[in-house]
């Protein structure tokens, strides 16, 4: 009897897209083999949905309903817009990497400025490199996601950065990812390398240009960290209120390495962070913090899988979420500790905020211990704002929204006062201010 695999509507879509994209998409030889091989794992797979584990509370099935066609290559109109929009999330002293629209701008860039010990390049060129097939590689991770399949198959740009051993970096990388596009998809994908006994600061930003509507974002971050080296990441989501974004990171961390992760969501109609990472080398230190700043119809999901692959080794989560109207915050944290991980130390807490009666939260943290000598644990909350402080703002004189915001601020300061660089951290609240601003 033969078979034949039926493809839904969105299926049939993303082929097409695939399809009239191939020529597009930087790379031949080794290269666009590998990339077809993506998107036939993809294919078999197809969108994820509520009845695969991972996803059960994101359905893209249902909340994408289309596969948009990939963005075109920014025109001299695109970037200038962009210019625009980068203009309100310049960070002080930081060297911004621009794409836009998926593309690396260099005009808009600012590499110069990273000085010794640091290496980058656009992914495109490294891809397009006849003599150096082997860096098919890039497309390249041990997973069965069916986004990160999608992601290596269709990538049209990112940035391939090498921190060198024993470097001190005195000014954060910041990747800014700009959309422009209107009813169009970007898919990037980027390899962070940090040296041995390196230190770095790493800033991805997603934006939105005046005009950008309904977009699709697909990102990947691979990211690596020798033994001994210190990496404060932030990741701070803006997109448009319409777009979709789904962004994963795969890290994999050596010996005694202090790693300080955090997240902040604010934008996007419908969003996903999925961290996997993997601690490799005894002694390492790893911190976890994200916040979730949700009102509308906003669907955010935060997902991270912590694997203690060895001995010896500290993990903590913190996650907030602050949910308003009929917005749904979605956190799924796992915690693996392996049969050899001995001493492992981990835990993890999530608390969610919810502010309206139609407001949702599922949170489900996870522990799969196969080690006896450990200490684990994790939590989960849920509730309103705890009406005998509001009585106590409000009879000292404050406005109702004023009180509010001031126990919201307390409620995500927890998290956001993990990040250690001191400036980050004010633009992460300064941004948490700003969406409660908008609430008043």
């Amino acid at each position: 009897m033969n078979l034949v695999l039926a493809k839904t509507e969105t299926g049939r879509a993303l082929s097409s897209v695939f399809a009239v994209a191939r020529d597009r998409l930087p790379g031949a030889g080794k290269v666009a083999d590998t990339r077809k091989e993506a998107f036939e794992a993809f294919e078999r797979a197809g969108l994820p949905h509520r009845r695969i584990e991972e996803w059960k509370y994101t359905d893209l099935r249902a909340l994408m309903r289309e596969v948009l066609p990939l963005a075109a290559a920014p025109d001299v109109k695109a970037l200038g817009r962009a210019r625009k929009a980068l203009k309100a999330h310049t960070i002080a002293d930081a060297s911004a990497l621009v794409l836009v629209d998926g593309a690396f701008v260099p005009e808009l860039s600012d590499v110069a400025a990273l000085g010794g010990g640091v290496s980058i390049r656009a992914l495109r060129d490294v891809l397009e490199n006849d003599g150096n097939d082997a860096r098919a590689d890039l497309l390249l991770t041990k997973t069965t996601d069916a986004m990160i399949s999608l992601n290596a198959a269709l990538p049209t740009d990112g940035v391939v950065i090498s921190v060198a051993d024993e470097t001190a970096l005195s000014r954060p990388i910041h990747i800014v990812h700009v959309a422009t596009a209107l009813s169009a998809s970007a898919f990037t994908r980027s390899h962070v390398r940090i040296g041995k006994g390196a230190r770095a600061t790493l800033v991805e930003s997603f934006v939105a240009a005046e005009g950008a509507k309904a977009y699709q974002v697909n990102d990947a971050v691979i990211l690596s960290v020798g033994d001994g080296a210190e990496l404060s990441q932030v990741r701070l989501m803006a997109d448009a209120s319409d777009a979709v974004n789904v962004t994963s990171q795969i890290l994999t961390v050596g010996a005694k390495v202090k790693l300080n992760l955090f997240n902040m969501t604010g934008g996007g109609g419908v969003s996903r962070l999925q961290g996997f990472i993997t601690l490799a080398g005894e002694g390492t230190d790893l911190s976890v913090n994200g916040v979730n700043l949700l009102k509308g119809t906003q669907h955010g999901d935060t997902t991270v899988v912590v694997d203690h692959a060895v001995p010896h080794c500290t993990s903590r989560e913190i996650f907030r979420a602050v949910v308003d109207n009929r917005a749904h915050s979605v956190f799924q944290g796992r915690i693996i500790v392996r049969p050899d991980a001995q001493k492992t130390d981990g835990k993890m807490m999530t608390r969610a905020l919810l502010l309206s009666d139609e407001a949702e939260a599922d949170n489900k943290p996870e522990l799969e211990i196969f080690a006896d000598d450990v200490t684990c644990g994790h939590g989960a909350t849920a509730g309103a704002l705890d009406d005998s402080l509001l009585f106590y703002l409000r009879a000292r004189g404050l406005p109702e929204k004023e009180a509010q915001a001031l126990l919201i601020q307390a409620f995500v300061g927890e998290a956001v006062e993990a990040i250690e660089d001191d400036g980050l951290r004010e633009l992460a609240m300064a941004l948490a201010e700003r969406w409660l601003e908008a609430r008043r």
